[in-house]
């Protein structure tokens, strides 16, 4: 994967096909819905029958427990089922899950006790990344060749001016006494508001950082040449340019944001992971479509063309 330095010259097409404020490209044959996966599990206060109960327990009891006390991926489809709300193409998580007005709707608490995660926004396990690229990659001449547009604005990825050194709140949440001094002092260059920014890389490097975006609708991405067939591999983190190693040097597991955007060089077909959308968008043939929304591996239903796909759009649950 390398970095285009001219984005417009590949990817101008792709903004023709883009209206206002929008984030999915007009114009292809058919289009698929697939649902980033949400996570449930149960509270550590609930009952877990002991051996002697169990074994007594019939085979269908024996699975509901299973279920009930896991901690796992869960589908829309199931949550609704739970919710007592009603799944369909244009659903909205936070109605799925029943959220009144005025609360909080990342995670809620169902009638059985078990605690529901909302799905992941702007991105699908890479696990799921890679089903859904197997059938991508079907469905296109060149699937060894195409483009990946990564959002600039995911955390530290691109070099800018700043008054405070990249990472550094990350130093100051293990020391909370060094935090409120530097909050208490107008003479620490990290809070002096006369400060002037300077220049702190980031994970791409600056020449990148500084370049051309590939602009859209409200969006500004960093453009890099990719072949479709790499992401049907999880692993393609390992070599992503914009993999965070930063994060990793503090010990976490390597991590690279899925492509905001990914098209083959044939343009047989988009994919959009809208970084606000909990769910990735696959516009392509009537074919691919179908293959996608028949594979239960992934949990995915066809959209129209100009779907609404905001907060409001679900007019099924209330």
């Amino acid at each position: 994967m390398e970095w285009v330095a001219d984005p417009d010259a590949v990817g101008a097409w792709l903004r023709e096909r883009f209206d206002d404020h929008e984030y999915v490209p007009h114009g292809f044959p058919a289009y698929a819905r697939v649902f980033h996966p949400a996570r449930v599990r149960s509270l550590p206060d609930r009952p877990v029958p002991d051996m002697d109960e169990w074994v007594r327990l019939p085979d269908a009891e024996q699975q509901r427990l299973i279920e009930l006390f896991d901690d796992r991926e869960i589908t829309w489809t199931e949550t609704a089922a739970v919710f007592g709300t009603a799944m369909h193409p244009l659903a909205q998580w936070q109605r799925i899950v029943g959220t009144p007005e005025g609360v909080g709707w990342q995670v809620r608490i169902a009638a059985d006790g078990r605690e529901f995660t909302s799905p992941d926004e702007g991105g699908m396990p890479p696990s799921h990344l890679a089903v859904l690229a197997s059938h991508l990659i079907a469905h296109t001449t060149t699937p060894d060749a195409g483009f990946a547009a990564i959002w600039e604005g995911w955390g530290d990825l691109v070099g800018a001016l700043k008054s405070a050194p990249s990472g550094a709140h990350l130093e100051f949440l293990s020391d909370p006494n060094h935090q409120t001094m530097l909050d208490q002092s107008i003479h620490d260059r990290f809070n002096n508001p006369f400060a002037k920014p300077t220049w702190h890389p980031g994970i791409l490097s600056d020449e990148i950082s500084k370049g051309p975006r590939l602009e859209l609708p409200d969006r500004s991405h960093v453009l890099f040449f990719a072949a479709p067939s790499v992401f049907a591999d999880p692993g393609w983190i390992l070599d992503a340019p914009w993999r965070n190693r930063p994060l990793e040097e503090l010990g976490f597991e390597p991590r690279a944001e899925q492509p905001s955007i990914l098209w083959p060089q044939d343009r047989a077909w988009v994919m959009v992971s809208e970084i606000d959308f909990d769910s990735t968008i696959v516009a392509g043939s009537a074919e691919l479509i179908a293959a996608i929304c028949a594979d239960g591996r992934l949990e995915a239903l066809p959209i129209p063309d100009g779907a609404d796909l905001s907060w409001t759009g679900d007019e099924v649950n209330p």
